[in-house]
C-alpha cells in the first residue's frame, strides 16, 4: 500500500471515530459547533457561540435535538461549557501533552454554514498567536492552522493524527485564506474544569504586558528549557512593579512549574491555593525568585 493510501485510511479512521462526538450548538441567532467531553452530557464550545444567544440546544450526530443549559462561560479564553440532560453520549478525549509542533498535520471537524460535521485537513502553521478580541482583551496563545474554518465551525475540534483533540477552533480572519485559529488543548484542560466547578474564571492581575517566546539555542542551553515568558512592560504601581519585576525579565517558572506562555502563568495564579505567586526569573546572567501578590480582577479599572 502506498504512503498516500495509508494516510487516506488513517484520516478516514480518525473521522469515523471522532465525528460522533461533534455536535451542533443551536440558538436563535444561528449555529456553531461543539464537542462532547464527558458521556454524562458535558459539551465544550466557544463563548462567542453562546453569548447572549437565548435558549440553547445541542443537536447530536444522530440528529437528536437536546435542550442545553449553560454551565460556565469565559469570554477571555472564548470557551464555554454546556450540559444536556442525556447520558451515554460519545465523548472525545483532549490531548494531555503540552505543545503542538509547527508543520504537524491536523483535522478540523465542524458545522460550517450548517454543513454538519464537515472535515478539513491542514497543518499547524504557528503556535502562541495573539488575536484582537472584544472587551479590550486579546485572545492569546492560539494555534494557527490552514485547516478550513468557516462561520459555524467555531467550537469544533482540531484533531491530531491519532484522533485526540489538540484544540478547539475559535476564529478565522475574514477575507483571508488559510488563517484559522484554535484554543490549544493545554488551555482547555484547565479552563473547562474550572468553569464546571465555578461557572466563571476570575484572573488575578500582575500588571504586566508579556509574551511567550522560543528561546535561542544558547538561552535554551543556559536555562535548561526551550520557551519562557518575556516581560515587555510593567505597569506603574502595579503588583509586579512593587515586587521588583522589570521589563526585559524572562519568567521561567511560576509556583515551581515551567512556563512557556502567558496562559501558563494565569493557570498558576487561578489554580494555586494561595494569595501570591512565586516567579523564577532570569535577568541577564542572574536568576532570582520574586513573590508577587496579584490584585483581584474585580478591582481592575
Amino acid at each position: 500500500m502506498s504512503a498516500l493510501a495509508e494516510l487516506s485510511e488513517d484520516i478516514e479512521r480518525v473521522v469515523r471515530e471522532t465525528s460522533p462526538s461533534v455536535v451542533a450548538v443551536e440558538h436563535g441567532r444561528g449555529q456553531g459547533s461543539g464537542i462532547v467531553i464527558a458521556s454524562d452530557g458535558y459539551v465544550v464550545t466557544n463563548s462567542h457561540v453562546v453569548r447572549g444567544a437565548g435558549p440553547l440546544a445541542v443537536r447530536t450526530a444522530s440528529g437528536e435535538s437536546l435542550r442545553a443549559d449553560l454551565v460556565g462561560d469565559d469570554p477571555a479564553s472564548d470557551l464555554a461549557v454546556l450540559r444536556v440532560g442525556e447520558s451515554g453520549l460519545p465523548a472525545l478525549s483532549l490531548y494531555g501533552g503540552r505543545r503542538l509542533r509547527v508543520g504537524q498535520l491536523v483535522l478540523a471537524i465542524g458545522n460550517p454554514l450548517r454543513f454538519d460535521r464537515s472535515v478539513s485537513l491542514g497543518v499547524v502553521s504557528a503556535i502562541d498567536r495573539t488575536l484582537p478580541a472584544g472587551r479590550g482583551r486579546p485572545l492569546e496563545g492560539l494555534v494557527q492552522t490552514d485547516a478550513a474554518i468557516n462561520p459555524g465551525s467555531s467550537g469544533g475540534p482540531l484533531l491530531d493524527a491519532s484522533g485526540l483533540a489538540v484544540g478547539i477552533t475559535t476564529a478565522v480572519i475574514p477575507m483571508a485564506r488559510g488563517l484559522g485559529f484554535a484554543i490549544p488543548a493545554h488551555t482547555v484542560n484547565w479552563i473547562v474544569p474550572t468553569l464546571m466547578r465555578h461557572g466563571r474564571i476570575e484572573r488575578p492581575i500582575l500588571g504586566i504586558a508579556a509574551r511567550g517566546f522560543e528561546l535561542t539555542a544558547k538561552e535554551s542551553l543556559d536555562l535548561a528549557q526551550s520557551r519562557a515568558v518575556r516581560v515587555l512592560e510593567v505597569g506603574a504601581a502595579e503588583p509586579a512593579e512593587r515586587a521588583g519585576l522589570r521589563a526585559g525579565d524572562l519568567i521561567l517558572r511560576a509556583n515551581g512549574d515551567e512556563v512557556g506562555s502567558v496562559d501558563d502563568i494565569i493557570r498558576a495564579m487561578v489554580l494555586g491555593a494561595r494569595d501570591d505567586i512565586t516567579l523564577e526569573i532570569a535577568r541577564g546572567r542572574t536568576r532570582t525568585t520574586l513573590t508577587v501578590t496579584p490584585r483581584s480582577e474585580r478591582h481592575a479599572a
